[in-house]
């Protein structure tokens, strides 16, 4: 009978607060709706094991672990997201805050469009209205306010 040595698991409390950036770094790919939870486990590009209980959410690029050898960063996986551009034209700049706000999509805004992450029912809404799209596949970031609950 032979026996496997022992998985270690690393316990993840935080990211690092101060780490050796000169250190080769491995990444433990991670998907959005992931680093939005504080209980969850992954596994590094290397096999390396984690164990999260965080008192925050992490985020993309964050280092939760290192040795004198390596460091670990977390690195969000691309997903498939919506780039609306941005019209100079006030109605329609109004019209696609409006449509992506009814469904209460996250939303993420820079060099001149929006990014939302893609969702058929917002896919229709756009066509409907003629508002011009194109589907990429980007690590998505939301704008900290977007992600906020609430009800009716």
């Amino acid at each position: 009978m032979s026996f496997s040595p022992a998985v270690r698991m690393h316990l993840i409390s935080a990211a690092l607060p101060a780490v050796d950036l000169a250190l080769p770094a491995v990444a433990i790919p991670t998907p959005r709706r992931t680093l939005a939870k504080r209980l969850w486990r992954g596994q590094a590009a290397d096999g390396t094991e984690f164990g999260f209980q965080l008192e925050r959410p992490l985020q993309n690029g964050d280092t939760v672990w290192a040795d004198r050898r390596t460091r670990y960063v977390i690195e969000q996986v691309p997903e498939a997201v919506l780039a609306i551009p941005l019209s100079a034209a006030p109605e329609l700049a109004a019209v696609t805050g409006w449509a992506i706000g009814n469904l209460h999509c996250p939303i993420s805004a820079d060099n001149g469009r929006v990014l939302t992450p893609d969702e058929p029912g917002l896919k229709q809404a756009l066509t409907r209205m003629g508002i011009a799209y194109t589907e990429a596949t980007e690590v998505f970031r939301a704008h900290r306010f977007s992600e906020f609950s609430h009800s009716h």
